[in-house]
């Protein structure tokens, strides 16, 4: 079977046709963006499919990035994977930023547990803690560079993501650290989503709300009837 996988929760826009019985990558596309996913995620996933020799109709599955992440790239990924899954009656299949960002780590740092930290701003972090047998421990969830510090020398666990070199600082201790983007390579969504199977309907991970609130001055009294 072929896994189509996009990505569009941070400044990248990425897609990659996967082999999932061989465990191989067959091709992708990259554009690091930063915003504008909604304008060129289609071109980059047919240039992905011509790299990988593969058409619409070859694909058995489509993977997508659920977050957390960017408000707007994380909409445009998952409305383009449903939509796709739904016309070509394929299952769609959501993998967090958090558990690839931590399987890039352990990649790297083998049979340990690995803690992956996005900074969210406002002093807060979104964090995932998984074991040394990939099996979450904590989170998703919104937390502090202290508590995410503490959490990783408790469990001597390898650092990821964009908090990473942040939390080992605060905490004045030395981390292995692993990726400090803020999304991991697109063939480690693949084949994380190769390895899940089918499940619920792929939606967006918010951690909490939209940072856009209206203005008190543009908010209109209810009229009494």
């Amino acid at each position: 079977m072929k896994l189509l996988a996009i990505d569009c929760a941070a400044n990248l826009c990425a897609a990659c046709v996967y082999d999932v019985a061989a465990g191989n990558e067959l091709g992708r596309s990259v554009l690091d963006l930063g915003k504008g996913h909604a304008e060129h995620l289609m071109a980059v996933i047919d240039q992905a499919l011509k790299a990988g020799d593969t058409g619409y109709a070859g694909l058995g599955a489509v993977a997508v990035s659920v977050g957390p992440g960017s408000f707007t790239g994380l909409r445009v990924g998952v409305s383009a994977a449903r939509g796709l899954a739904l016309a070509l009656k394929i299952p769609a299949i959501g993998v967090t930023t958090l558990e690839a960002l931590a399987a890039e780590a352990r990649a790297v740092y083998p049979g340990r547990p690995a803690l992956a930290a996005l900074d969210a701003g406002r002093e807060e972090i979104h964090a995932a803690l998984y074991d040394a047998d990939t099996i979450l421990r904590y989170g998703p969830a919104v937390t502090t560079f202290a508590q995410a510090a503490a959490m990783a020398a408790d469990n001597l666990a390898v650092l990821a993501g964009t908090a990473a070199l942040q939390i080992a600082a605060s905490a004045e201790l030395v981390f292995d650290v692993g990726p400090t983007s803020a999304t991991a390579d697109i063939a480690i969504y693949a084949r994380l989503a190769a390895a899940k199977g089918e499940g619920e309907k792929p939606k967006p991970l918010y951690l909490r709300g939209a940072d856009a609130k209206p203005q008190a001055g543009f908010i209109l009294s209810r009229r009494e009837k």
